[in-house]
């Protein structure tokens, strides 16, 4: 098979906030482990990014013990979010989404935080369903689907949860339409929340890895909606395609990148054997060594293994020999449905409010 298109062209370019190539949208995500901020513009092409902001504010960090959202991590997140805020306004952002994903679903003070950080940052958080937050990640992966595969399974590896989608690309023309979605899960298992449960002792073990892995194929086993698929994977026609930050770190140790480069990483293949590799490599290191691998650092060092072990749980179970990585996914997809004139409708918005609209997502199982 030939390596698929290129996505659109989101490399950062710095511009004036009155930039002439047209209004600027902004898409935020509070995921569990990280707060993202995407502001572009429309291009041809679909978008151009004009300024992104990241941080790992660990919002869900204790969550899986205690069942709410701690003082020390809502703090973290209300600096990143005031961050997000202020570039939003400077920008002078026509239309604004801002979601929320697991950690605020689930935890028994999540309405609360989030009326906080209205008050607080103006931003109006939604937190969206399981199912939207997967059919944003797929969204947002358009460019990244081999169309000349019969079927993709676009795995996003977040820091509460896991949302896998399994795409029919069989017959279906290249677009910039979402293929139909055949089956979807959402598993409440992260990278935070699998690293807390099973914390790393000393040094990495294949044992305490491999417990790792069972654990998440114990979750997706029972799922079984997308079966009729199976024959397709079994005869190595499909491909999966990986977005997290975990596995654009494995991305980055497999190229051996003296720094982190998106351009470098988003939109590579890599084979089964050379995510196995990677994931080795890394078992290699103690948690200190990995802390110091340039595509890792120390926010992630507890972290990248776990999402080693739910990449490899799902190659278990949905084996394919390519694998494509994605630096893209939820907010990616946010940012073409609010520059489609769908989004547009459904919410039209000039930066941060001083008000909460009160209304929060019921949560899909």
């Amino acid at each position: 098979m030939s390596e698929a298109p290129r996505a659109p062209d989101t490399r950062l370019r710095a511009r004036d906030r009155t930039t002439k190539d047209g209004p600027c949208y902004a898409a935020l995500d509070l995921g569990t482990n990280n707060c993202r901020l995407l502001i572009a513009t429309p291009a041809a092409s679909g978008f151009r990014v004009v300024e992104a902001y990241s941080r790992i504010v660990r919002l869900g960090e204790g969550l899986s013990q205690t069942g709410r959202l701690s003082e020390a991590a809502m703090d973290r997140a209300l600096a990143a979010l005031s961050v997000s805020a202020e570039k939003v306004r400077r920008r002078r952002v026509v239309k604004l989404r801002a979601v929320a994903t697991q950690a605020c679903r689930s935890a028994a003070n999540g309405e609360a935080f989030i009326a906080r950080v209205a008050k607080e940052t103006g931003l109006d958080l939604q937190v969206i369903t399981p199912q939207e937050e997967a059919r944003l990640s797929v969204a947002g992966c358009l460019g990244l689907l081999d169309h000349e595969a019969q079927a993709a399974l676009v795995v996003d590896v977040g820091g509460g949860s896991t949302e896998m989608s399994w795409v029919d690309l069989s017959g279906q023309p290249e677009t910039d339409r979402i293929p139909p979605i055949k089956a979807w899960l959402s598993i409440p298992i992260g990278v935070v929340t699998l690293a807390e449960r099973y914390p790393e002792g000393a040094m990495a073990t294949e044992s305490w890895f491999r417990a790792m892995v069972d654990t998440v194929k114990a979750e997706i086993s029972a799922f079984k909606r997308a079966d009729p698929l199976r024959p397709i994977f079994e005869a190595d026609a499909a491909h999966l395609i990986g977005t997290s930050g975990a596995i654009t770190s494995l991305a980055g140790m497999h190229l051996g990148l003296e720094r982190y480069d998106r351009s470098q990483v988003d939109g590579i293949w890599m084979t089964r054997a050379q995510c196995d590799g990677a994931a080795q490599m890394l078992l290699s290191l103690t948690a200190a060594q990995r802390a110091q691998q340039p595509c890792i650092g120390p926010d992630r060092a507890d972290l990248v293994l776990a999402g080693a072990a739910i990449l490899q749980a799902v190659q278990e179970l949905w084996p394919c020999s390519r694998v494509r990585v994605a630096d893209r996914g939820l907010r990616e997809g946010v940012l073409m449905s609010l520059m489609s004139d769908k989004g547009g409708r459904r919410r039209r918005r000039r930066g941060p409010r001083r008000r909460r609209s009160g209304a929060r997502s019921k949560v899909e199982a």
